[in-house]
Order: C-alpha cells, then structure tokens, then sequence
C-alpha cells in the first residue's frame, strides 16, 4: 500500500524555521530519524519511506502554501495513490502550541493550503494532521505571527512534538485514521 504524506510550509530559507512551515519539519524529522534525504522533484521535495510493508512518499510541496494542491494532486496522480490514503500535516492557530489533532475529512477552516488542496482535489475528504502554534498575536497580525519563528520556550518543546508527530504519521499508514486518532487526539 502507497501513502502520500504532505506536509505544508512555503520554500526558502527566510521560511525554514517559522509557524507555518511546521508541516515542513514534521516530514524533516520523520525522515532524519530514518537516514533518508530529500530530492527536488516536480513541484516539490520527495523522500520515499518503506515501513511495515508500507510505502510512504512524503512531500514538501514548492509551490508555496497557498498553491499546494497543485502539488498534492500532482504525486496523487503520479503515484496512483487513492485519496484516502492522503495525509496532509499542517499548522493550526484554533489549536494550542504543541496540540495534534488527525481528522479524515473536513473544512478547511480559512486555511489557504487546505482551501486550494479541497478545490483542486474537488473533496475535503482526506485525511489532515493540524499542528497546533496556538494564536498569540494582537488582531490583525496573524499573516506575521504564522511567519514568524517558534520562540525559544516553543523551540525547546518543539523536537518532542516533532517527534509525535512522526509516530503519528507512521501509525496512520500502518493501524489507520480511526486508532491513530484515538492515540493521538488527547
């Protein structure tokens, strides 16, 4: 079985470390932990992951958050990959810092990468890992809070909740939605 991992963020040094490239550091971290290395690919970086008789390509799109879709769709398609087996991680202002929560379908809650994915894959039937960055910033400013770095009390508690992540991740692929959700969503 083929999985497809899409983690969301925006490309570019200025963007590597920020909020809402946290999609980006969960495939990172997921693939540090098991020796693999990303390769620039059509509209995005890719790894390709074998676990438990599973195989997981993990993307990070390059086509900018709020062009995902393209990019999703894209290796869907390349790949043969049923769009039940599509698992997006994103950021999450509605969620407290350090907060999971997996759901199998959707609104995209005024988030642009989920709004163009669910347009250009025409359902918001799949699966999404929203990772919270909780939402302290004054009205008006959530543009530059969600492009802003983690702050140094977040950055300590951040390889921990990377790493749930990754299980989490992986435990989708392997026990699906509904126990991984169970285990995950407390």
């Amino acid at each position: 079985m083929k999985y497809l991992i899409a983690g969301l963020g925006n490309p570019g040094n200025e963007y590597l470390m920020t909020r809402h490239n946290i999609g980006f550091m969960v495939l990172d971290r997921l693939a540090a932990g098991k020796e693999l290395s990303f390769t620039t690919e059509r509209y995005g970086d890719i790894t390709r992951l074998s676990h438990r008789g599973r195989k997981l390509i993990l993307l990070k799109p390059s086509t900018y958050m709020n062009l995902s879709g393209k990019a999703v769709r894209y290796w869907l398609q390349e790949e043969k990959i049923p769009v039940e087996n599509l698992l997006v991680i994103t950021d999450d202002i509605a969620l407290p810092f350090g907060k999971l929560r997996l759901r199998t379908k959707g609104s995209h809650g005024g988030h642009n990468g989920l709004r163009n994915i669910e347009e250009l894959l025409q359902t918001n039937e799949y699966a999404r890992l929203r990772m919270g960055i909780g939402n302290d910033f004054p009205k008006g400013q959530q543009a530059d809070y969600v492009l802003s770095p983690f702050n140094d009390e977040e950055q300590k508690q951040l390889p921990a909740i990377l790493d749930k992540a990754a299980q989490a991740v992986l435990s989708f692929a392997t026990i699906g939605a509904t126990q991984t959700m169970n285990q995950f969503n407390r």
